[in-house]
């Protein structure tokens, strides 16, 4: 083979190992609760790694500081992919809404109920006779479902609303004019940031339920089917980073929203409560829990988070998890290493 001709087929084979480059991208427009946050982790973690841009994806995140539910982006074209809870799915599935959860982003809700590391209280069941503080009016339902557990209604206890800055919750344990607080992980950071020691006590009927997941109408599934499943592909490498290099994960964080990094302390608590609620539990990453969505309805049509209970085969779309999971571990550890090298 002459020279020319190798050096050519080399050079070929170099740039088809390379990211594509901007001009390459097709854009995914993509609308969930924050904007590029260590909330999220895998999303910036995998744009950092280049994982989103060799799927030849670039994220585009929609305004998400908005009243307008999250499904009519996905009803009007504006997003292709939405991240929503399972009240807000099965609430469009009801209304007749061709959605289909493709991922399960949080495989465990954030909500819960706290108290003071202090308190002799060890269980839901000893809340009765106290009073419970809320963080906000939303709250309310998570600590009826905790109630409902143990076989106890709100008419048990004495709940009120304390509000969402972590010193006014700290005080509340502090001056104990609160038994416990029902609310959500980043409270719970916003507490022991000001100095109180917490525990959680909540049941498995509140945790053991998606907390958010990735939703597309059906023609997008149609129209776009490679690109999700590339962005879903993305999404799970960033997520495996956590699992065995979140020194990396933090110092990407660091890097791309020092915002949430202004208390080091504070923002690595953030981020391992988002890796806590990020990184999957089932064996393939974001997979449908098709009996979860089933157990889950009873209880949330007796708290009217939902009018009627929906057969999941309905709205489950189970076709993306294998291609999400298509890739290799020993490569992407490879790439984190290569990254730290280079990068810490």
């Amino acid at each position: 083979m002459n020279t020319l001709v190798k050096a050519g087929l080399l050079a070929t084979a170099a740039s088809l190992a390379l990211p594509a480059t901007a001009q390459d991208l097709t854009t995914i427009n993509a609308i969930m609760p924050k904007q590029r946050s260590a909330n999220y982790f895998p999303l910036i973690v995998g744009e950092a790694l280049g994982y989103f841009a060799e799927e030849g994806v670039e994220v585009n995140l929609l305004p998400s500081e908005t009243p307008i539910p999250f499904v009519n982006f996905l009803r009007n074209g504006q997003a292709d992919i939405a991240m929503m809870d399972p009240a807000e799915v099965l609430q469009a599935v009801a209304a007749g809404i061709d959605i289909n959860v493709v991922y399960e982003v949080m495989q465990t809700a954030p909500d819960g109920i706290a108290i003071s590391a202090e308190s002799a209280i060890t269980d839901v069941a000893d809340l009765r006779g106290e009073t419970v503080g809320l963080v906000s009016d939303r709250d309310l339902v998570t600590l009826k479902i905790a109630l409902d557990a143990r076989g106890m209604t709100e008419n048990d206890v004495t709940s009120v609303v304390v509000g969402e800055a972590g010193p006014t919750l700290a005080a509340a344990f502090r001056d104990q004019t609160v038994a416990a607080i029902a609310g959500s992980g980043p409270d719970w950071l916003a507490i022991r940031a000001n100095g109180i020691a917490i525990d959680l006590i909540t049941p498995a009927e509140v945790s053991d339920k998606p907390g958010n997941v990735f939703v597309s109408m059906s023609d997008t599934l149609e129209d776009k089917g490679e690109l999700i499943e590339g962005y879903l592909r993305a999404w799970s490498k960033g997520m495996y980073v956590a699992t065995f290099a979140p020194d990396v994960v933090a110092e990407i964080a660091r890097t791309t929203v020092p915002e949430e990094w202004e208390d080091p302390t504070f923002g690595q608590q953030y981020l391992e409560n988002a890796m806590r609620l990020n990184v999957s539990v089932t064996e393939l990453a974001g997979d449908l829990q098709t009996a979860t969505w089933a157990s889950i309805q009873p209880g949330m049509m007796k708290f009217d988070l939902i009018e009627e209970q929906v057969d999941p085969s309905e709205f489950l779309q189970p076709a993306m998890i294998a291609p999400a999971n298509d890739w290799s571990r020993e490569e992407v550890e490879a790439e984190v290493a290569a990254w730290r090298d280079a990068n810490m």
